[in-house]
């Protein structure tokens, strides 16, 4: 049997392409396409690894499973353990769901029953018959196309208060970039200023503060002891109390922002009536967004055109 190698080598280059700009797609990425297309040679070099080499490690299942991760770190590069597995996860679904409606269009599409000499209905072809490349060629941009359709659609039902935008906020003439989240479970409001309270991590705020300064602020907020907040933060800071879900009353500590601005449905909306509040920790394990936007700026907020 003739192997054209550097057939099955570029049509496996192309799957394996598409499978991860789905992924990318899904998980609502914004790596660089020029990771992926490198994810995607490295996804392909296993087709020649496996032919002249058939009985290496990559070609056990746990062997499999490792070169998976390794396609994934290269193709949307390693952030946390949290994040590299749940777009591994996120490239096995989309695997799956394309290589199964490849399979169920070919099982539709061929004929599976056939009359015997005795007169029976038996399966005799089908899943049978091996699946042509022009069926792969045509079939899996047509399946890659649909599931992404029916997922974009689903992601569009969804309630708009569940989405990201980018936001940036000015702080002592400094501005700063990040994805916000707008949670409409976020309700908190200053109740002696009336502002609406949005909520930022460690992560994002920390580029602000000085190590020593963040750690005089948190150990501040941890003994509630405000002498030993940072001197020339005192002006900046504000004392927000709120009651938790388990009802208790607490006390977080809040940043007065000069501008923060959220880029929202091609819209810029602006409003310095606003209060950052402070976590002192992530709000997400794969840092997705590091901002909880309170759904009262959108509908208050002076809007621009963006």
């Amino acid at each position: 049997m003739t192997i054209y190698l550097d057939a099955v080598w570029a049509l496996n280059f192309f799957l394996d392409m598409m499978l991860l700009l789905l992924t990318q797609a899904l998980a609502k990425d914004s790596t660089r396409k020029g990771r992926i297309l490198f994810g995607a040679f490295i996804a392909s070099l296993l087709v020649p690894i496996t032919l002249y080499f058939p009985d290496s490690f990559f070609s056990s299942i746990l062997g499999r499973l490792l070169y998976s991760i390794i396609i994934i770190i290269c193709a949307f590069r390693f952030v946390t353990v949290y994040q590299t597995l749940k777009l591994l996860a996120l490239f096995y679904f989309t695997t799956f769901s394309i290589g199964g409606g490849l399979i169920a269009a070919h099982f539709i599409f061929q004929n599976p029953i056939g009359l015997s000499s005795s007169g029976i209905l038996t399966f005799n072809n089908g899943f049978g018959n091996p699946i042509s490349w022009i069926f792969v060629i045509v079939g899996f941009p047509l399946s890659w196309y649909f599931t992404k359709v029916r997922m974009d659609k689903h992601a569009i039902e969804k309630i708009r208060y569940d989405q990201l935008c980018p936001i940036s906020i000015e702080l002592k003439q400094k501005t700063y970039s990040t994805t916000g989240y707008i949670d409409s479970a976020n309700q908190l409001v200053d109740p002696a200023t009336k502002r609406p309270v949005v909520i930022c991590d460690e992560h994002f705020l920390k580029q602000w503060f000085t190590d020593d300064d963040w750690q005089m602020l948190k150990d501040a907020h941890d003994e509630l002891d405000l002498d030993s907040l940072p001197k020339e933060w005192e002006r900046q800071l504000h004392i927000v109390p709120f009651q938790g879900v388990e009802g208790k009353s607490n006390f977080l500590f809040a940043l007065r922002p000069d501008q923060l601005i959220i880029h929202y449905n091609d819209q810029k909306i602006m409003s310095n009536k606003v209060l950052i509040g402070i976590q002192f920790a992530e709000l997400t394990k794969d840092q997705r967004y590091h901002c909880l936007l309170q759904p009262q700026i959108i509908k208050l907020s002076a809007v621009y055109s963006a």
